[in-house]
């Protein structure tokens, strides 16, 4: 089989229900072997029947349940189902354009490459405040900055998995997601896509942004929030604490000393940010200081009881 399209999907089954439509609309050549699979991660709503109605009448579609909670291993599960050479990951909210699979396809094929991301384009469920400027869009998994073709050479240039293409044979050869990172539940945090191309890049394998492989991805009222991010980003970088630490010696109760002074100089600047700096660089200074409290939360979470 060419391509498996995994969704993984927790208590969103309206939503649901329009990716699938979706997927169902994508042009795809008689000859192409491919299968959607949706991973239920343990809803409490009606996804099961959801997805068992669109199978009535659309062999391609698989469903699948992962009882341990969270989107790694979620995607964990769809990967070990999955049975394409090339897995594309999209989300339960997401709307790929007609030719997404096809266009990605051919652009790993033309670069060679072992996995790729591509363009993700908003649709707002009401307009974004002045304050939401692009350079919080990685907040909402929303990708617009550029639409050409290029190398994914650092982890910071990860794709969202909104948008995320990798072949099978990659996680056979470095793993699956970190289960200690990404979305559990109602918990926010993020990190998993960038720590699995970190793998990637580190083990000498090929990936690429492709300008043309794109998708819409629905941001709800909720989202465009300043506490969703503040959320966000405490709840991120608490669990990057956990799973990855921080470097430095001189510590108390596991957080390094020098970080409790750049917390107070992010906290100065964040106050004066709020009378002296336009609004998105006011609250980009307001993230720096959830940044440094989910930080040390994490920390300390993580420390190990003192020993002689």
């Amino acid at each position: 089989m060419h391509a498996s399209i995994i969704v993984c999907t927790y208590n969103r089954a309206d939503s649901l229900r329009d990716t699938l439509q979706a997927l169902r609309a994508l042009s795809v050549p008689p000859e192409r072997a491919w299968e959607v699979i949706v991973v239920d991660n343990n809803s409490r709503d009606h996804t099961r029947q959801t997805v068992l109605e669109a199978q009535r009448d659309w062999p391609l579609l698989r469903y699948e349940f992962e009882a341990e909670q969270g989107l790694s291993n979620a995607r964990n599960h769809g990967i070990a189902a999955a049975r394409g050479e090339v897995l594309l990951f999209t989300d339960d909210d997401v709307l790929p354009e007609p030719d997404w699979m096809e266009v990605t396809l051919a652009g790993l094929e033309r670069y060679g490459a072992d996995a790729c991301g591509g363009y993700i384009a908003p649709i707002w469920e009401t307009p974004p405040p002045p304050w939401l400027t692009p350079r919080f869009y990685g907040f909402l998994a929303v990708r617009t900055d550029r639409t050409d073709d290029y190398p994914i050479d650092t982890p910071a240039k990860a794709p969202y998995g909104a948008n995320m293409v990798v072949k099978k044979s990659v996680f056979a050869k470095i793993g699956g997601f970190d289960s200690r990172r990404g979305r559990t539940g109602k918990s926010l945090a993020s990190g998993e896509d960038g720590e699995l191309f970190e793998r990637i890049l580190n083990a000498g394998m090929k990936a690429v942004f492709l300008g043309q492989s794109r998708v819409h991805h629905k941001v709800e009222a909720f989202r465009c929030t300043k506490p969703y991010m503040r959320r966000w980003r405490y709840q991120t970088s608490h669990n990057l604490a956990i799973s990855k630490g921080v470097p430095g010696g001189n510590r108390l109760f596991n957080i390094p000393l020098y970080l409790f002074p750049q917390l107070l100089r992010a906290l100065w600047r964040a106050l004066l940010g709020r009378v002296a700096q336009p609004m998105d660089e006011a609250f980009q200074r307001e993230i720096i200081v959830a940044h440094f409290l989910g930080t040390l939360s994490g920390l300390y979470r993580s420390r190990q009881p003192w020993t002689r």
